[in-house]
């Protein structure tokens, strides 16, 4: 049984408040594709409005550029891939077995209030089907409401990029908002690594979400996981 796996992505390339360049963080796209292509899988790369998907610089420097990551990026068939992503309106149609939120801070700009994606999201819980998300990414949930009113998140127990590690990443001032305050004021359940910016994935049924980018790895694995028990 070949599954179906579709990957979003951020089409946004620098803050609003700045200059700063920002966008897809690399690896946190990278290990999930690697693994969904080794098992045989089917992998669809959307973003909001298709076409070009920037990444962030920073995920790009030697302390980040893992082996994976490093590996892709050499491709220049990858690259291309990334500049002409599909847009979330062409897919939205399509059966998916799991939908992952990759992040990178670009995703705080255009997920957040993507009505396709957020349909896409309540669709695919509700019908029983995985949600993944990962970092920033995890944004994408916070305005996703189910079919009875209330919002996805609320009582589930996620994790996702927080407040201390954005100081660490010196990004404080130019992100729109604290997407750990946004997850515990949509009622979630939300956890962290005792250290910040350490590997921490958390599940709740078919619900996974990972803290950060040194989540990535770790986040492929338990997704790739749980996809087999659905086989």
């Amino acid at each position: 049984m070949i599954l179906n796996i579709l990957i979003v992505v951020t089409n946004i390339g620098t803050y609003a408040k700045s200059d700063v360049k920002t966008g897809l963080w690399l690896s946190e796209l990278t290990h999930m594709y690697d693994m969904a292509l080794k098992e045989g899988y089917k992998v669809t790369i959307a973003s909001p409005n298709g076409g070009d998907v920037p990444i962030d610089p920073e995920s790009l420097k030697f302390f980040m550029l893992d082996k994976i990551s490093k590996k892709y990026w050499s491709k220049s068939s990858f690259r291309e891939l990334l500049k002409n992503s599909k847009s979330l309106d062409d897919v939205s149609n399509e059966k998916f077995d799991l939908i992952y939120l990759a992040g990178g801070h670009g995703t705080m700009f255009d997920f957040i209030d993507n009505k396709t994606l957020q349909n896409s999201i309540a669709n695919q819980y509700e019908s029983g089907k995985m949600i993944a998300g990962i970092c920033h990414g995890v944004g994408g949930l916070l305005n996703v409401k189910l079919s009875n009113g209330e919002y996805l998140i609320k009582n589930k127990t996620i994790t996702g990029f927080n407040w201390f590690e954005e100081s660490l990443a010196s990004r404080k001032k130019v992100v729109p908002f604290n997407l750990e305050a946004a997850l515990k004021q949509r009622g979630s359940a939300y956890k962290k690594a005792f250290i910040p910016m350490t590997s921490y994935v958390v599940t709740d049924g078919n619900l996974i979400t990972g803290q950060n980018p040194f989540s990535s790895k770790k986040m492929a694995e338990v997704v790739m996981k749980q996809l087999k028990k659905m086989k």
